[in-house]
């Protein structure tokens, strides 16, 4: 390993949360400043909220529903005129 060109490694850097959680880990910076931990996590906490705020998922769906037409009309044979 050669010397002088690794950072500095803090045992004890404390991480705050925007929620006004802190705790500890191992890290290169002393101090480290997170929006979102495991105490306000959605995903954690069991509170999640679906939020959709672009319209994304209504897109999406659109998008899905459209692709299957597509798919069962190309998927009828057309009849021909005599």
């Amino acid at each position: 390993m050669k010397d002088n060109i690794h950072p500095e490694y803090y045992k004890n850097a404390k991480v705050t949360c925007s929620c006004g959680n802190s705790f500890e880990v191992g890290s290169t910076d002393p101090e480290l400043h997170v929006e979102v931990c495991s105490a306000c996590h959605p995903f954690y906490t069991g509170k999640a909220k679906f939020i959709d705020t672009a319209g994304r998922v209504d897109k999406f769906q659109a998008r899905v529903k459209k692709a299957q037409e597509m798919k069962e009309k190309k998927a009828k044979p057309k009849k021909k005129n005599e």
